[in-house]
Order: structure tokens, then C-alpha cells, then sequence
């Protein structure tokens, strides 16, 4: 599923217009980004939790010349799955 594809459904589901749902779908994305961007976690009870792990910079290898390169440290979001999400897959 794209996010067109989410957009319909979320219309569909919801009875909204595809603008409407669109908008709705847009704000959850920017404000799940917005509070990752802070250092928050965005707890979904039911669904998971979107959160920011920072990694270390390390020592790695170019792969084409073998020789050492260094990974600056950064940022990432994670996603861990609760519990709802995963028995309803399962």
C-alpha cells in the first residue's frame, strides 16, 4: 500500500472527501515527524511507538576500494510494534 492508496482507504473508511483525508493523513505524518524532530516519543496504544535512537559514529569500509571510511553519528526513528498490532498480524 502507497500513500494514495492509504488516503482512499482512510476516505473510504472514514467518509471524509479524498481532499479531507488527505489533510488528515498529511497532519498525522507531520505531527509523528515534529515530535521525533523535539527528541519526543509518539506512543499509539494498540498500534506501536515511533521514537529516536542516536548512533554512534563508527569506522566502516568503502566497499568498491576496501579502504576506511568514518560514519559520522546520527539520528534514526524507530518504530517498535505493540501489541495490538502484532496479534492482529499473527
Amino acid at each position: 500500500m502507497n500513500k494514495q492508496e492509504l488516503i482512499g482507504q482512510v476516505a473510504d473508511q472514514s467518509g471524509l472527501s479524498k481532499g479531507d483525508a488527505s489533510k488528515a493523513v498529511e497532519a498525522v505524518f507531520d505531527s509523528i515527524t515534529g515530535a521525533l524532530k523535539k527528541g519526543d516519543e509518539v506512543r499509539l496504544v494498540g498500534f506501536g511507538t515511533f521514537s529516536v535512537s542516536k548512533r554512534k559514529a563508527s569506522t566502516g569500509r568503502n566497499p568498491r576500494t576496501g579502504e576506511p571510511m568514518t560514519i559520522k553519528a546520527s539520528t534514526q526513528p524507530k518504530f517498535k510494534a505493540g501489541k495490538g498490532l502484532k496479534d492482529s498480524v499473527n
